[in-house]
This record gives C-alpha cells, structure tokens and sequence, in this order.
C-alpha cells in the first residue's frame, strides 16, 4: 500500500483529496485492462486511455473552465496529483493524460475564445488528442534556435520546417506548433499556431521508437497553410507562450518521477519484506534497509518540492521558473536512483521483462531529458539565484 499521508500537508484542499481519491480507486479498476495491448496496439492503446479519462472526467482537469474544464483555471496541484497518481499504476496512463493539457495548454493559457470553444470542450471530453511541438532536431533546449517559418499570405500564415521528438505524433487530432514569423535569429519573432492533423500541408515523417513505450514522431511541414485565426496569442510572443506553458507543466514532470518511484519503493518493499535469506527476510540485512531509507528520503524531499512548486503556481506567484525547475530536477534524478536501487534489490527478476520494476527502469529515463534536461534545469536554478542578488 503506498504511502498517502501527504494528502494531508497544508499544500492541499479537501477537493484535492477528493480527486486523488476517486482517480486512485478508478485506476485500480481500469488501468489493466486499458493498456493491456500497449505492446501490440501502441496508439489504440493511447487513444483508449484518453477516451475513457474523458469519459471518467478526469482530462478535465486539462484545461480551464471555460474551456469545458473542472477548475477556472489551470491547477496545478490537480495536475500534479493525477500524473503521480497515474504514473504509480502505469506510465503510459499518465503521458495520456499528461499530453492532453501540454499541447492544449498554449490555447488555454493565451487563446482566444473562437479556439478556446473549438478545441478545449473536445480535449476536457477526451475526444480530441493534442500534442506540443517546439522541439526541431537542431533546437531542442535551446527554442530561440528553431528555424521553422511561419509566413504569412493575405489572410493565411504558411508554415514550413520540421519538428521531431513529438509526443502523440501521428495520432494527435491538432498540434500546437512554434515558427519563426519574425525575421530574427533570437528567441524574438517565435509564433504559437494551431495545426490540425488533417491538414495536407502536414505529415509524419517517423515514428521514433523509444526505450519505452511511447507514441513520438517526426514532423514535417511544407507549404502548410494554415488560417490567420490560428495564430495563438499574440504574434511573436511564441516564446514567452512557450515558456508560460512549461512553467505550468514542468512541475508535473517531477510529479510523474514522483509517482513512479513511489511505485518502485512500494514493491521493494513488499519484495523484501517476503524475499527469504540466510534464515530471515531480505529487510533484515542493515545493508538493505540503508537503501530503503534513502529511497524513502528521495522520494519524500521530491513530494516537497513538487507539492511546493504547484502550491507556489496555484496560490502565490505567476511564474514558478525556479520552483519548478527545482521540482523537475530533484524529482527526476530521485526517481531514477530510486528505481535503480529498486532493480537491485529485485536481484535477477529486477531485470527481466515484465516486472514492474524493469519496466519502470525504462519508463523513468525519458523524465530526465524531456520539457528541459536535468542539464538546463541547473542552468536555469543557477540564473534565477544570481538574479536574487
């Protein structure tokens, strides 16, 4: 059983105990039989999880009330309780989820209200797949790189460039995309615009197999025309609409380390618990119960940053570029040490496929790249400290 009384810290309301609650039960029910053909049917499965949150209410709480949503505005402690809680029972669940609000999230951070209706009601129901596409295969962390170009004709904007590494690539119904529209060489003149996936002047290229199971794909763009109305926010502003967004759900990246490696120290613990050796139990060995103290102190410092992070987003501040870089850092390195020592402690079975903890082995790694690698994250906790002074 694992550990939940941090529901109660003060970061928390009873709603959000509520939710995690019932999202914890619904789970249980559900979760094993909807992935159960990730491995032959990846993007049905996907396309599954999502119809039956939506169907449950849960992708609701992707986008803002007005946009069909559960919350008036985006919550990030919501957020972060069902990807923790998601990624417990399975990742892949929690991607699903988490996909529907990153690449809606430009549209209910600073879309106008004709694109909030078009698509935010469809994401909330979990009829709709979104995806977010800034990265390019020479501008990944560094966005101010990307040379795709948006430009405009009359009363349209053509889009031309590639994307890759996109999450829901090749299955999202549209993709919040960021173009250069500017003549600039800095991260100045980036626009966000919506293309939809039926769009002729768009195809998927590759699909990329990962480590993991997990729907990515290379993007390419020629001559995509797309309406002047698509344009989300304000006209090269793209970068700041980008940055706004992550600064919402880099937080709950950590939050999904989080729950994954609750997941990886639940089952040590049962594991060792019930392993028999040297006429005692695996606990019995100090060696062993060293590592489970420093698993469950990685795992409750990561609870505190990320819960601190999503309070701080939700209740203080606009801008959390320090907390949550924080948070997805400590989070993420954590869960993968926590993992490893899992696997360890699992012996052989740890490493063979189709235990939960060899598979949380592959599922963590990715967490420490994607929405900024643990690299960028240092660089930018190390600026926001300079600036204080």
């Amino acid at each position: 059983m694992s550990d939940k009384s941090f529901h109660h810290w003060p970061f928390f309301d009873d709603s959000h105990r509520e939710l995690v609650n019932s999202l914890d039960q619904w789970a249980a029910d559900h979760i094993e039989d909807l992935v159960a053909d990730e491995h032959t049917d990846l993007d049905g499965t996907c396309i599954k999880i999502v119809r039956a949150l939506g169907e449950a209410g849960f992708t609701g709480f992707a986008v803002p009330a007005e946009g069909g949503g559960q919350t008036d505005k985006l919550d990030v402690r919501c957020l972060c309780l069902i990807r923790e809680t998601l990624a417990r029972h399975h990742a892949l669940a929690d991607f699903a989820f988490a996909m529907q609000g990153l690449g809606s999230g430009p549209i209910s951070l600073f879309g106008n209200t004709e694109q909030k209706e078009r698509f935010l009601p469809q994401v909330a129901a979990g009829k709709m797949l979104s995806a977010f596409a800034l990265s390019e295969p020479e501008a990944g962390s560094d966005v101010a790189a990307l040379t795709t170009t948006a430009t405009q004709d009359g009363d349209s904007f053509v889009i031309n460039g590639e994307k890759t590494w996109i999450s829901n690539g090749g299955i999202a119904d549209f993709y919040t995309v960021f173009a250069r529209s500017e003549p600039s060489s800095s991260a100045k003149g980036i626009s966000c615009f919506v293309v939809e996936a039926d769009n002729p002047g768009l195809s998927v290229v590759e699909r990329i197999d990962l480590i993991a199971p997990h729907p990515l794909a290379r993007l390419r763009f020629e001559d995509c025309r797309i309406p002047k109305s698509n344009l989300v926010g304000t006209r090269g502003k793209g970068f700041g609409h980008a940055m706004a967004t992550l600064d919402v759900f880099r937080t709950t990246v950590g939050a999904a380390a989080l729950g994954m490696a609750r997941r990886a120290l639940d089952e040590t613990t049962t594991h060792v618990s019930n392993r028999k050796l040297f006429g005692g139990t695996l606990s019995d060995l100090q060696l062993v119960q060293g590592k489970l103290s420093d698993m469950a102190l990685a795992v409750d410092t990561s609870a505190l940053l990320v819960y601190r992070s999503a309070w701080t987003k939700d209740c203080v501040a606009q801008r959390v570029t320090r907390e949550a870089a924080m948070a997805k850092l400590h989070a993420t390195e954590s869960a993968q040490l926590v993992i490893d020592a899992a696997v360890q402690l699992h012996g052989g079975n740890g490493v063979t496929k189709g235990n939960i903890v060899e598979s949380l082995y592959r599922d963590i790694r990715s967490l420490r790249i994607y929405e900024g690698a643990s690299e960028v994250q240092q660089t930018i906790i190390a600026k926001q400290v300079l600036n204080q002074k």
